[in-house]
């Protein structure tokens, strides 16, 4: 669907399903787009007339330096609904979308039948860490942001499993203009619904991530425990839930927009690394020659196996038993050496007298 211009701001509108169907409307969270419900579009159209849009700041509608607020972007929703001719809708908002509910919720109930609110608050931090935020994007864009948004938003396991999904994600949040971002930033910052969501009374399901670090799961609590017979399901995700645990994030909003009872999540499989290879100790090391490896798999693992010491033969264990046996040959005593004969004197002759 080509970009709806209501009053003098363009919205990205995109509806799908069934054309008699009822009506369900989905919202996204900070720094998105509308494609990030692409994983539950072909499981809700089968029964609902879907609407999604790109807030305003977000994807291809407007964005402007605002300032913005959480009941203006609901006010967005409500004329978004009157162009299409919509009179009532269900509504799941994840985040700054659960945000843009709990107001429709408490402002405009005839408009909402049923809401799932996800992984969001009713109010979200200090105002320090949003100023910091704003600050950052308008001076130096989303890119400086983009890293330690994926961590909030993404399991780290999810991160190694999933990189494809992570880079996806990734460039759809730095494609957010900076100042629609900023403006967004700023409407959250201000926002307090804390008393506001008390009068609630349609039927809510709140939808929490055990491993959220953005929108803690106390935060959903809270919610739920403010609006009289919300349901509340723990998915095993991070900040976008709907993303990282698709399954089951799209089981319980069927379940509850059908009226069903919402059945436990189904563990899912999570990404592991593998274990680095056993070091073999400096004892046992073993060297494999290059003959060793042509040999044939079978020849090669019994080259890696250290040899055992040859036996002795048995007869040489004997001899060298014998041998052990006797005791060492006594050696020859040295002879002295021969005394030299004295030289005897000439015998002197006997002279006869004449």
């Amino acid at each position: 669907m080509p970009l709806v211009r209501i009053g003098d701001v363009s919205f990205n509108i995109e509806v799908e399903g069934p054309p008699k169907a009822p009506f369900v409307m989905l919202s996204n969270s900070l720094g998105s787009n509308y494609h990030m419900w692409d994983p539950q579009m072909a499981d809700l159209t089968r029964q609902y007339r879907v609407i999604r849009y790109d807030s305003r700041g977000h994807g291809r509608s407007h964005a402007d330096d605002g300032p913005y607020s959480i009941a203006g972007l609901g006010r967005d929703a409500l004329a978004i609904m009157d162009a299409l001719g919509v009179t009532k809708t269900h509504w799941v908002g994840l985040s700054k979308g659960g945000m843009v509910g709990m107001w429709l919720l408490a402002n405009a109930p005839s408009r909402i039948e049923r809401a799932v609110l996800a992984n969001t608050g009713a109010h979200m931090g200090s105002p320090d860490l949003w100023n910091s935020r704003i600050r950052a994007a308008l001076e130096s864009g989303l890119a400086g942001l983009g890293a330690a948004t994926m961590e909030r938003w993404f399991t780290r396991d999810f991160r190694r499993g999933s990189p494809e999904t992570v880079a996806k994600i990734l460039e759809m949040f730095l494609a957010t203009p900076p100042q629609g971002y900023a403006a967004c930033c700023a409407a959250i910052r201000d926002m307090d619904q804390r008393e506001a969501i008390r009068s609630i009374s349609k039927p809510v399901l709140v939808i929490v991530g055990s491993h959220d670090p953005a929108a803690d799961p106390g935060l959903g609590h809270e919610i739920a425990a403010s609006i009289p017979g919300a349901k509340t399901v723990a998915l095993d995700a991070a900040h976008l839930s709907n993303i990282e645990d698709p399954a089951n994030f799209t089981k319980a909003v069927l379940d509850f927009l059908n009226g069903k009872e919402i059945s436990a999540p189904i563990p899912r499989k999570r990404a592991r690394r593998k274990p680095a290879p056993a070091k073999v100790p400096a004892k046992q090391a073993v060297v494999v020659t290059k003959a060793a490896v042509a040999q044939k798999p079978s020849a090669k693992k019994a080259a890696l196996k250290p040899k055992p010491a040859k036996k002795a033969s048995a007869k040489k264990t004997l001899a060298k038993k014998a041998s052990a046996k006797k005791p060492a040959a006594k050696k020859p005593a040295a002879k002295a050496p021969a005394k030299k004969a004295a030289k005897k004197s000439p015998a002197k002759k006997k002279t006869r007298r004449r």
